[in-house]
Parts: structure tokens; C-alpha cells; sequence
């Protein structure tokens, strides 16, 4: 029996998740993700390790840049097969890589003019990695599938989605694979969520597979309590209001922005914090929100008895949506303690290095960070304890005081990942540890072979390994 798995991304990183999978003459991708870590950047203007136009599908395991963010460059370097995902997944997908297109075009603009003012040359063409029509070619690709509904991909190859309770629509994939009478299986875990979180259902898990690919982002630590980021988020506001200064909160616009609502929300109703006005200046944020609220039937029982008892997270008072580049600079002028929740979640792009540039250098404002932060990102070096950072092309003074709740991670950590794997029946064949930076993954590689007795291996960028 012959499936080749080739890994194309997430290896030995955190983002940029990619896999090639090819049996019974049909190639197909697992993600097909954007490189954010700015030591791997280059590879997003690599060529592709397999010719694009032959393959069936890419499956999606969600929306995040991550794991859909290259898409549009793969259509554009001729794939036309399906892109296959649960209905929310492509809905904001569709919202993301529109996003994320505008963004190309808007950075390669700027760099072209700064380059020329300062006579200079980039590393890469002064042209986007893809553009708004790339990803609207992309977007009529989609199609959409059920969880827990097998999909034919091709003779002899089955893929199943099931809830990976990481962001909305997150999934987990299960191939199987038939050939001459014997059927192979591999789960790609994508992003593993947690366990008793607010808004979703709890991660699948899986009594039996041949394979594993699962990520490893915090394979190497635990996570604070859930319990505590209530307390957290009280003292830090409290702390905020004292200092007369504002809260700037990187974050993402999928699961982790929905969450800090979620959590202000309670904390409002509960008067535990002061009356807060919260200004959530993303765009597309705003458009996942909606997102959210059309998809309610993904939803956990607690998130939905909220709905039934109209006090949905997504719509209290003191939330204002900001949608438009002129109320976003409005922002600048207002005084007293507001927070301002904007993208992105990494500091790499978006309105956030905007509201960076008016507050990081004031010693009475905050800047929370609620999201993982990359290696080489500008958000890693500011929590790193940087002094200073350059933000569009000019470098500020860090004087603001900086925070992190880490409770709020929408991924396992190490002991879930383990109580994850741990409902296997009976050993896998391999685990392969993707999506997890080198130390963190070799970590948890050598923690889950001692703990279970697993043959695992963390692959290199473009290993290829046969799947016998």
C-alpha cells in the first residue's frame, strides 16, 4: 500500500500548514496556509512542491490565515479542483481572504512608495503575493460539507470533517484510503481545541487511526485556568481606569475577539468592572461576528442559553463597531480609559499598528495580549520586552505597560493534547508533531513517546515520508 505524505508547512513552525497527500493517482492538499513567522516569510513566494493544476482538492481544517491564507496564489498558479470545508469555514474564509487580499495590495503600494523615497529594494517583488481578484477566483472553488458527513475525493479516498472546537467551524480531518482490499487512515488534528470553553462544543477525539499529523503549539507548557481570566481581566481593567490610559488588544478577529466579548460581557453584567466603552475597530471582525450569530447551531448549550435569554456577548452596551478608516483615526482623540480590540492578532498588519504607534509609547496605557504570538512577529517582541519597535518604518519608545493573558488560548496545551490522543484504542502507526516551533515541538514529540510508548517524529520543511 503506497501513500506518500509530504510536508509542505507547519513543520518545525507555527504557521503556514500544508500537507501533500498522494495515493491512487490523486494528490490533494490538507490546508494550504499563509507563513506569518517572519524568518519563513519567504517561503510564501516560493513555488509550490507539487504542481497546483493536479491536484483534486484542498481540505480545510479552517479560516485562519495560517491554514487558508495562500489559497488565492494557489488558484492563481492554476488549481481548480475543490476546496473542501464546513459551511461556517467558508463563510469566513471567504471574509478572511478578501481581507487578506486588500492587504497585499495595500502593503505592496506602501512598501513601492517607501522604497522609492528611501532608495532601496525589498527582498521581494514590490507586487502583492496575490490579489483581491486571485482570492474571488478562489472563493467559487468552495464546497461546502457537513460535520461527520464522509465526502468522496477520488477512487478509493474518503475524507470525514469533525468538530475540532477550536474556532467556529474548526475541523478535524479523517482519511481513509482503500487500495487492493486494505484501508489506511490518517487524522489531521488542525488546530485542537479545548475542553470547557465558552461558545463551542468540546474537540472530537478518535478511538482508532493508522496516523496522526497533530499540531504541537504548546506542546511544551500548561495553560492557566480558564477560571482565572475573569480575575485577570478585572485587575487589568481596574488598573487601566487608575492610570487614565487606554487598552490596546491585538487580536484576532476569528474565536479570540468573540471570546474577550464574551468574557467582558459576563464581567459587565456581573459590575465586577468599571462601565466600559469597548471599541472593536476590525472590519472584519465585525463580519465574523455576524458569522457567528447565523451559525448559532455550533454553539455549546451554555453560549446558546444566553442567546434564548437575549444576552448575547456579541451585542451590550458599551460595544461600539468601527468600521470606517475615519472613525478608526477618530480613536486618537478620545481621552480617558476605552479598550480597542483591532487586527491583527500578531501585531503584522491591520489597524492594531496604528493604535501601537498613538499608545505604546505612553506610559498610562495598556497593550493586552490574548493570542499566541510568533516568533519574529512584532507582537512576540513587544512581549518579548523589546525597548523599542519599529512600526511603519519609524521605531517608538515601549513605555506602556505590557500584559498577557494566557488563558485565552483557543489551543490545547499539553496535557489536552495529550487527553486528546489519549482515546486512541490502540496505537497509532506514527505521530508525526507539526505546527509547533522546533523546541516546543521536539518537547512534546519526546513527552508523548514517554508517556504512551508512540513512535513519533517532528518532519523537516519538505520531508516526504512513505506511508507503507
Amino acid at each position: 500500500m503506497d501513500i506518500d505524505l509530504t510536508f509542505m508547512g507547519a513543520a518545525r513552525g507555527v504557521t503556514g500548514s500544508r500537507y501533500l497527500v498522494e495515493a491512487n493517482n490523486i494528490k490533494l492538499l490538507v490546508d494550504c496556509g499563509l507563513y506569518q513567522e517572519r524568518e519563513f516569510q519567504d517561503r510564501n513566494w516560493e513555488p509550490f512542491r507539487c504542481t497546483p493544476g493536479e491536484l483534486a482538492a484542498v481540505l480545510l481544517t479552517h479560516a485562519h490565515l495560517d491554514h487558508s491564507g495562500l489559497l488565492p496564489r494557489l488558484v492563481n498558479d492554476g488549481f481548480r479542483g475543490r476546496v473542501i470545508c464546513t459551511p461556517a469555514t467558508a463563510d469566513i474564509a471567504k471574509i478572511m481572504l478578501l481581507d487578506s487580499a486588500h492587504l497585499q495590495e495595500e502593503d505592496a503600494a506602501y512598501k513601492k512608495k517607501r522604497h522609492i523615497r528611501e532608495g532601496r529594494k525589498g527582498p521581494h517583488p514590490e507586487i502583492p503575493l496575490y490579489t483581491v481578484a486571485d482570492a474571488e477566483a478562489s472563493l467559487r472553488l468552495f464546497a461546502p460539507v457537513e460535520y461527520n458527513q464522509p465526502v468522496n475525493i477520488g477512487d478509493g479516498i474518503e475524507a470525514t470533517f469533525y468538530d475540532a472546537g477550536h474556532v467556529l467551524g474548526s475541523s478535524m480531518i479523517k482519511l481513509v484510503i482503500s487500495q487492493g482490499g486494505e484501508k489506511r487512515s490518517i487524522v489531521f488534528s488542525g488546530d485542537i481545541g479545548r475542553w470547557n470553553r465558552p461558545i463551542l462544543h468540546d474537540p472530537s477525539v478518535f478511538h482508532r487511526t493508522d496516523y496522526v499529523v497533530m499540531e504541537s503549539t504548546y506542546g511544551d507548557r500548561a495553560h492557566e485556568g480558564t477560571e482565572e481570566i475573569g480575575d485577570d481581566l478585572v485587575e487589568i481593567v481596574k488598573a487601566a481606569f487608575t492610570a487614565g490610559g487606554n487598552i490596546i488588544v491585538p487580536s484576532f478577529a476569528l474565536q479570540r475577539t468573540q471570546e474577550i466579548l464574551y468574557y467582558l460581557n459576563t464581567l459587565l453584567r456581573e459590575n465586577r468592572i468599571p462601565d466600559l466603552t469597548v471599541y472593536l475597530d476590525s472590519p472584519m471582525a465585525i463580519k465574523i461576528t455576524e458569522v457567528y450569530k447565523r451559525h448559532a447551531e455550533l454553539f455549546d448549550s451554555e453560549m446558546k442559553d444566553l442567546i434564548r435569554r437575549h444576552q448575547s456577548p456579541f451585542d451590550f452596551p458599551g460595544l461600539k463597531m468601527v468600521e470606517t478608516v475615519k472613525e478608526s483615526k477618530a480613536l486618537n482623540a478620545i481621552t480617558g480609559t476605552v479598550m480597542i480590540i483591532a487586527g491583527s492578532g500578531m501585531c503584522t498588519g491591520g489597524r492594531i499598528k496604528h493604535h501601537l504607534v498613538n499608545n505604546i509609547s505612553r506610559p498610562e496605557c495598556t497593550v493586552l495580549f490574548v493570542g499566541y504570538q510568533a516568533e519574529g512577529t512584532l507582537g512576540r517582541q513587544i512581549l518579548d520586552g523589546a525597548r523599542n519597535v519599529r512600526i511603519h518604518g519609524q521605531q517608538y519608545p515601549v513605555r506602556a505597560r505590557i500584559v498577557q493573558i494566557q488563558g485565552f488560548s483557543a489551543h490545547a496545551d499539553r496535557d489536552e493534547l495529550l487527553k486528546w490522543l489519549s482515546n486512541l484504542s490502540a496505537n497509532p502507526r506514527h505521530v508525526f508533531i507539526t505546527h509547533g516551533e522546533f523546541k516546543a515541538a521536539e518537547q512534546f514529540s519526546d513527552f508523548l513517546r514517554e508517556k504512551t510508548g508512540y513512535e513519533t517524529s517532528v518532519p523537516t520543511y519538505g520531508t516526504k515520508v512513505r506511508l507503507e
